[in-house]
C-alpha cells in the first residue's frame, strides 16, 4: 500500500511556513503546539509533527525513529509546561474520515484541566 498523498496546502502546513498565525504553546525541531481554535476542555492543545504526514500511520510508518521520539518527547513537554502531567489529560489522534479527522495532517489533541467525560458520545 502506498503512502497517502500529502497536501502541503492544508490548514496546519501553512501554519507550520507561518502562513497562518496561531496562539504557540511550544516548538522544537520536530513538532508545535498551539491552542485549539474550538477548545473543548479548558485546555485544548494540538500537537503537530514538522514532517509531511497525513495520519498517524503514515507517520508510524515513514517517519523516521529520531522524528516519532521528538515528536512524542514534545508530547510530554507540553504536559508538563501546561501543568497536565499530574492531573491527568486525554490525548486523541482522529484518523480518517470515521474517525473525525478534519485536517490532512497528523495531529493530537491535547484535552484537560478538567476531569473529561466518557470516551466518545452515545
Amino acid at each position: 500500500m502506498s503512502a497517502p498523498v500529502y497536501d502541503s496546502n492544508n490548514i496546519f502546513a501553512r501554519i507550520l511556513r507561518e502562513e497562518i498565525p496561531c496562539k504557540k504553546v511550544y516548538e522544537d525541531e520536530f513538532a508545535l503546539a498551539f491552542h485549539d481554535i474550538a477548545p473543548k476542555a479548558p485546555v485544548h492543545i494540538l500537537v503537530i509533527p514538522k514532517g509531511p504526514y497525513v495520519s498517524i500511520i503514515d507517520f508510524s510508518a515513514n517517519a523516521n525513529a529520531q522524528e516519532i521520539k521528538g515528536f512524542y518527547a514534545a508530547v510530554a513537554a507540553v504536559a508538563a509546561q501546561e501543568n497536565l502531567d499530574q492531573a491527568g489529560f486525554r490525548l486523541i489522534a482522529n484518523t480518517g474520515a470515521n474517525g473525525g479527522q478534519e485536517v490532512p495532517h497528523f495531529h493530537v489533541h491535547m484535552l484537560g484541566g478538567k476531569r473529561i467525560g466518557p470516551m466518545v458520545a452515545d
